[in-house]
């Protein structure tokens, strides 16, 4: 294939309208979760993953995979953790079998302002992707967005 194939323009020009929408319900979630709570879009995701551990055998996140989760490099993480530990929203403390391994997990305030910011975070993503499906080259996009049933 060539630059010029149409099958890569064509898959090129997917990734940017896909790029363009994640862009834009990204920008639109923040706006409103700084606007209501003072939470950036990473924050509350990493308040959301951190919310849905459990106790019990493999309920608990290490800082890698809450890496993963969140998507963002280990030390973006571990910058991220630490903003959030500073506001006392999140906690850290060692494994109890595994001294080397490190837990996160969220206060009951961080537990609070989840509970509080849930509502303003769905509310703009219905928003933003309401939005989305005015434009004809999102509206396919966003269609497949609200097909999917995918679980947390």
């Amino acid at each position: 294939m060539t630059a010029t194939d149409p099958a890569l323009t064509a898959l090129a020009q997917g990734w940017s309208a896909l790029a363009l929408l994640h862009g834009r319900i990204e920008a639109h979630i923040e706006r409103a979760l700084q606007a209501g709570h003072d939470l950036s879009v990473r924050e509350y995701s990493l308040l959301d993953v951190l919310s849905r551990q459990h106790d019990g055998e493999g309920g608990h996140l290490q800082m890698k995979q809450v890496a993963d989760a969140v998507v963002l490099s280990q030390s973006a993480t571990t910058r991220l953790v630490t903003r959030l530990e500073d506001r006392g929203l999140l906690e850290r403390y060692l494994c109890p079998t595994d001294r080397r391994g490190i837990y996160t997990n969220v206060t009951e305030a961080g537990l609070r302002l989840l509970e509080e910011a849930r509502p303003t975070n769905d509310g703009a993503l219905r928003e933003a992707l309401d939005g989305a499906a005015r434009n004809p080259e999102l509206a396919p996009l966003v269609r497949v967005v609200e097909s999917l049933n995918v679980p947390a």
